[in-house]
């Protein structure tokens, strides 16, 4: 599994709740597109009351004074609330499709609020830091900026200058919720809106396994994981970091929409805070399109799982209930 930062969780996505909830022009195309979880497409003439249909966010020309070129320093802005607050490791200006009409520069700040503040509230702050300074982008691909900047946010701010289209804002990082509410009973520790995420896996050849922890059912086999098909023996497995040191007493190995791909058999190991192992569910059988539940006997504190699935195949979701330690460690 690669170790750059898109192979983190997208904090920004729609199906994990975030969210755009502002902007101060969408002329040509509606801000919600950016946080779509689904590549951008396109249509050739394909034109409605607003002139070409894009798939993303897209902008009026601005014009200076008597109809002058726009100033250095125009743009135009829209603010995402992530689906989960967290700490940025990077993220991608997509300009899938936009040609001729896309931004030759960007940037993205970020902000930590509290409470559900409206659009109009966040755009008024004065306090947002610098994520991406003001670069260079090119059209009709994916621009990726590495992020060194260590804070936990809630919100993110994109600029686009002067104006044009953005087809995808990703947002990858490390989920950090308030500690408060996951300390208020038990949870899915391994929910990437409660901080778990994962960390490694044996095969991503058709999806990505980070979707094992979205919210909510998947719609489709697309939302799960899907390993390529494994000849010459082995299993596959999928290695999940939980949001904090906690206590399983449950676990959901969902198959749905697997029909013909689903593992034959899972197993799940637990790993402690010193890196040894206990078993928590030994090899089991599985059947297809089915939602899958499982008491584990509790045992010691962990703060990593492994999913081992045999030998090969799809799963829907993973999810693994259990009760934070109170000195376990904040991962």
């Amino acid at each position: 599994m690669t170790t750059e930062f898109t192979a983190l969780p997208d904090l920004a996505l729609r199906s994990l709740g975030g969210a755009v909830i502002w902007a101060d022009d969408e002329s040509f195309a509606e801000k919600e597109h950016l946080v779509l979880p689904e590549p951008a497409g396109f249509r050739p003439a394909t034109f409605g009351h607003r002139g070409q249909v894009y798939d993303g966010w897209e902008t009026r020309r601005r014009r200076g004074p008597g109809g002058a070129s726009p100033a250095a320093d125009d743009c135009d802005t829209a603010i995402v609330r992530l689906g989960v607050p967290g700490v940025v490791h990077g993220v991608v200006v997509d300009t899938a499709w936009f040609k001729g009409n896309y931004p030759p520069e960007v940037s993205v700040e970020a902000v930590a609020v509290e409470g559900y503040p409206t659009g109009p509230a966040i755009a008024a702050r004065d306090d947002w830091t610098p994520l991406v300074p003001r670069a260079a982008v090119r059209g009709d691909t994916p621009n990726p900026f590495e992020v060194t900047e260590p804070g936990r946010f809630t919100h993110v701010r994109l600029r686009i200058y002067p104006d044009g289209g953005v087809a995808r804002l990703r947002v990858h990082g490390i989920a950090k919720p308030d500690l408060r509410w996951m300390d208020s009973g038990p949870f899915d520790l391994a929910a990437l809106e409660h901080g778990g995420r994962v960390t490694d896996c044996s095969n991503l050849f058709y999806s990505h396994p980070q979707q094992l922890l979205l919210p909510g059912p998947a719609r489709s086999m697309g939302e799960g994981w899907e390993t390529a098909r494994r000849r010459g023996g082995g299993n596959d497995w999928v290695r999940v970091r939980l949001a904090g040191e906690g206590i399983l007493t449950a676990a959901e190995i969902d198959t749905s929409y697997f029909l013909h791909n689903a593992p034959g058999a899972a197993a799940l190991t637990g790993f402690r805070a010193d890196g040894t192992t206990v078993d928590l569910l030994p090899r089991t059988p599985l059947l297809p399109d089915t939602r899958h539940r499982f008491r584990l006997t509790p045992a010691d504190p962990v703060t990593e799982v492994r999913l081992d699935t045999y030998p090969d195949g799809g799963l829907s979701r993973l999810r693994l209930f259990g009760t934070r330690t109170a000195t376990g460690p904040d991962l």
